[in-house]
């Protein structure tokens, strides 16, 4: 009897322990079940809410012509019809520069003119190919035309206004959005150079791991260098204190700048040397031989006194013994030491002796910081001494002597993809660039180093235009971006309901699991 009740016990206890470890397990189990419930319904909303994307609802496009002094190009610009902190994510699709002189030179010349605007109908029509039809009517058109404008409107407004509303008339005739064509100012020239070069650097915006686009940590800017045939200019930022009539404020991209910019009217590469040949002939005595110290020997150019004293950075040096349509020749010296004294003579550096932050012609300038890139006439002029990107003052300066020595046989051979015009002013032009980058705006050997000579920034041009359209797509309106989720919201919603209600069921579970093995 003892043995049957003490093996009964030994049972009962081996069953209850057997049943102990069971609910053990279904609990470990339950709570294993609910805390994956849980892992599921907090990934499926964080991916719901974090991974979600947008399709785009297309791209925006905007067509800037940059009709400067010598030439005018045309640029086709294309953004995300959705925009990063109000300012467009910009980027060039194609360009097409239009033959012949630029805008300011129409009337003067029939035949020059009816194939100057040939080429510019041909530039149009290239560029509006290359936008898809149902944008067309939203692709809005701006002309900016710079100096050579500027000068022609100092010398005749009427004549500059009749020039633009051709152009005016012309663009508004094509399927296009017109918005403007005028004469920008020099400061916005400027300007716009400096928003151009940040903008291809990555200052601005770049994009992280994740492809979005973010403003870069730390990141700074760079100063603008831009040469072109009528006016020449410099912009970089500055501190935040600064005050003055060169000093403008810009935001972009959510970050707003102190930006110091000017533009030196008549210190364009071709003005410029107008006025070089002005000052020789001004001093010369024989107008049928003029040395031209700048100029390869051998090489000699003859050209009527209109060419060289009928522009408005001239005209004040001209003798009033002598007609428009009397000829001076010029003749080449190759004199690299008499070029550089003549090239630095046509500077107002006087007027800045003892006087802090002047850069010449007793305009104010706030010290130099940081890298300079150096584009348009400047970049041409590096090629042609072969110190394109970044390279010392002293490696300029050796290569500028050696080019300027070169006679126009030896200079033809050592230089064969420029054509004549080009070729015969390389050493003047380096002379130029020498004396504005060194006596003008302050670089010295040791930050020289810190400015480089660029044509391009990852295929796409430096030039104003870009800047232009940066800073317009703020006027244009965003459009909406379709969101995508990568959840289907029915999924989504069906699978928030099934785990959190077999959360809520394991909840359950648990609790009154633990209620029995407790009591």
């Amino acid at each position: 009897m003892i043995n049957k009740e003490s093996q009964s016990s030994d049972h009962l206890t081996t069953s209850s322990r057997r049943g102990v470890r069971m609910a053990k397990i279904a609990i470990a189990l339950a709570a294993a079940f609910m805390l994956a419930s849980i892992a599921v319904i907090i990934s499926i909303a964080v991916i719901q809410t974090h991974k979600k994307t947008y399709i785009s609802s297309g791209l925006k496009y905007g067509i800037v012509l940059d009709a400067g002094s010598s030439r005018t190009t045309v640029y086709l610009y294309e953004w995300p019809a959705e925009k990063e902190n109000n300012t467009g994510v910009v980027r060039e699709n194609t360009k097409c520069q239009v033959e012949g002189p630029g805008i300011s030179d129409l009337g003067k010349n029939e035949d020059q003119d009816k194939k100057t605007w040939k080429s510019f109908k041909n530039c149009m029509a290239k560029i509006t190919e290359a936008i898809p039809s149902h944008r067309l009517n939203t692709t809005s058109v701006f002309l900016g035309a710079t100096a050579g404008m500027r000068l022609l409107r100092m010398k005749d407004e009427e004549k500059s206004n009749a020039i633009l509303k051709d152009i005016k008339n012309y663009l508004s005739s094509l399927p296009l959005n017109f918005q403007n064509a005028s004469i920008i100012s020099g400061q916005e020239e400027g300007l716009y150079g400096w928003i151009t070069v940040n903008y291809l650097k990555g200052n601005f915006l770049e994009k992280n791991l994740w492809n979005a686009w973010v403003h870069p940590h730390g990141a700074k800017t760079v100063g603008s260098l831009d040469l072109g045939g009528g006016s020449t200019q410099i912009a970089f930022a500055t501190s935040k204190d600064a005050k003055g009539e060169n000093i403008i404020k810009v935001s972009l991209y959510g970050y707003e700048y102190n930006i110091y910019t000017h533009s030196f009217l008549c210190y364009g590469k071709d003005e410029a040397e107008k006025r070089v040949l002005a000052k020789l002939s001004k001093e010369s005595t024989n107008w049928a031989y003029v040395k031209q110290p700048c100029y390869p020997f051998g090489y000699n150019i003859s050209m009527l006194v209109e060419d060289v004293f009928g522009s408005e950075c001239t005209k004040n040096d001209l003798p009033t013994k002598y007609s428009p349509k009397q000829i001076i020749t010029f003749f080449g010296q190759s004199n690299p030491e008499q070029c550089e004294v003549l090239i630095k003579s046509i500077f107002d550096l006087k007027s800045c002796q003892g006087a802090e932050n002047c850069s010449f012609d007793g305009v104010y300038q706030p010290p130099l910081s940081g890298d300079f890139m150096a584009y348009a006439g400047f970049y041409w002029t590096a090629w042609a001494l072969k110190v394109e990107g970044s390279k010392s003052m002293e490696t300029f300066n050796t290569n500028m002597k050696l080019l300027c020595k070169k006679d126009w046989k030896t200079l033809k051979t050592s230089i064969k993809d420029a054509k004549d015009k080009h070729l015969k002013s390389y050493c003047y032009s380096a002379n130029y660039v020498h004396s504005i980058l060194a006596h003008g705006y302050k670089f010295n050997t040791d930050n020289w180093k810190n400015l480089s000579f660029q044509k391009e920034v990852n295929d796409t041009s430096i030039a104003w235009s870009l800047g232009y359209m940066l800073a317009l797509s703020n006027m244009i309106p965003a459009e909406g971006k379709i969101l995508k989720l990568p959840i289907n919201n029915v999924l989504f919603t069906g699978l928030l309901l099934l785990f959190s209600a077999l959360t809520i069921i394991t909840f359950t579970y648990l609790v009154i699991a633990l209620v029995h093995f407790c009591y």
